[in-house]
């Protein structure tokens, strides 16, 4: 790949990349190939958003419900300047393999609006809120399409749309969203289900390895929720050096290991990882190419390309984020002996807590922590082991074997089902 192209990277045709390599090594029917294969619907709207002073702007808005074969549509919405439709389409499709890898009884979904949240005010978010869940009232539901936080949005805009859409409907609709506060139906233990979610499947593959944790060093790419949570975790439970962090500021790096509680409380104060005290300063560049066990990339799309992967010397890469791999990527780990657990598997976490927000809002019936954290951590487990199984089945990197998994749980779906009328 040319630097020119990685700039043009399209994450929905990097989906249908990997999609097409595991059909084909499943030896899937056609029929049921093309069936999967493309979203079930795409909504895009432009909407109108009154300003702090006073002039009217319009945004962009998408929701895209890639498959409804397994259940309701589910999946995040995103608050962020470079959403586009075919990045909402991967986004989507990701989470149809995702839900199916875990077992839950979903489809796939994904939403954004283009607008920078970091230049907004509260009002202003909450008037787009507002206004974007009113355009989806028709389109999402608790039995149709279950919108989640993404990147830069959270409970607080869960909350906002929970109560537009009730409004809408008369009555109060708590399972419309999930990630909600926990006043108003959220689940204890959502906020650090990703991050914990992927640690769970990081000890796992360790083991599988016979890899030792405790002394490992650790690099994470994006020190937001998930890859605060994991390192936080890793460091706290596991005995986990974690090494170096970045965040879209900047990174620290110290060999010894990072203070983690202590970073926290310094991005907490400051808004940013960068002149954190007791670690250097270290480039987006420097950081992949450090010496370390573990590497979690926890940021946007597209960030490991054929132009850094050589350079990274993990022997574990555990995807906190949606797609930050490239195809091509995948290759160069591979070949050079990288064990990646995909981010339908390592970061599905998340989906895998929603999935017991959604069914605790349907009963009114709410679980204690320790409950929710036992039963996140049989769910990963479990799926661990049945990509890793098919992926010695198979003879295929971890991905194809994730993508294999999913691909055939959602089209016996489709088979059985049919097609109607």
């Amino acid at each position: 790949m040319t630097g020119k192209e990685s700039t043009t990277y399209n994450p929905w045709q990097a989906a249908l990349k990997v999609y097409d390599e595991a059909a084909e090594i499943m030896n899937l029917d056609k029929d049921l190939w093309r069936r999967a294969r493309m979203p079930e619907r795409e909504l895009t709207v432009y909407f109108p958003v009154k300003m702090r002073d006073g002039h009217i702007q319009v945004f962009t808005g998408h929701r895209v419900q890639h498959s409804t074969a397994r259940g309701p549509a589910k999946g995040g919405i995103r608050y962020h300047p470079e959403v586009a439709l075919d990045e909402v389409r991967a986004l989507a499709s990701w989470m149809t393999w995702k839900c199916a890898v875990v077992g839950i009884p979903f489809g796939g979904g994904k939403g954004g609006v283009q607008c920078n949240p970091k230049e907004m005010n509260l009002q202003e978010l909450e008037n787009l809120t507002r206004r974007y869940a009113t355009e989806l009232v028709m389109f999402i539901g608790p039995e149709r399409d279950i919108p989640a936080p993404d990147v830069y949005t959270n409970p607080q805009v869960m909350a906002w749309i929970m109560d537009t859409y009730s409004m809408a409907k008369g009555h109060s609709v708590a399972g419309v969203v999930t990630g909600k506060p926990l006043a108003i139906g959220g689940s204890k233990g959502r906020d650090e289900a990703t991050g914990r979610g992927c640690v769970f499947v990081i000890d796992e593959a360790a083991k599988s390895l016979k890899m030792k944790l405790s002394g490992g060093r650790v690099v994470v790419q994006g020190f937001g929720n998930a890859g605060s949570v994991a390192a936080r975790l890793l460091a706290a439970e596991y005995g986990v050096k974690v090494i170096a962090v970045n965040d879209s500021s900047g990174g620290v790096f110290n060999r010894n290991g990072l203070d983690i509680a202590a970073l926290l409380q310094h991005k907490q104060k400051t808004g940013a990882v960068n002149g954190f005290e007791g670690a250097d300063n270290i480039r987006h560049d420097e950081l992949l190419a450090l010496d370390c066990e573990i590497f979690i990339p926890a940021a946007l799309e597209n960030t490991i390309t054929v132009e850094n992967a050589g350079k990274i010397k993990a022997r574990l890469i555990a995807e906190a984020a949606n797609g930050p791999t490239t195809p091509e990527a995948d290759k160069i780990l591979n070949k050079n002996g990288v064990l990646v657990l995909p981010d339908i598997l390592a970061n599905a976490g998340g989906v895998t807590v929603s999935y017991f927000e959604w069914v605790q809002d349907n009963y009114s019936f709410f679980w204690k922590e320790k409950d929710v954290n036992a039963n996140l951590q049989e769910v990963m487990t479990k799926s661990f082991v049945e990509v890793l199984d098919t992926s010695r089945k198979y003879q295929v990197d971890m991905r194809r074997a994730a993508y294999v998994l999913a691909i055939s749980r959602v089209t016996e779906a489709i088979r059985l089902r049919g097609i109607f009328p």
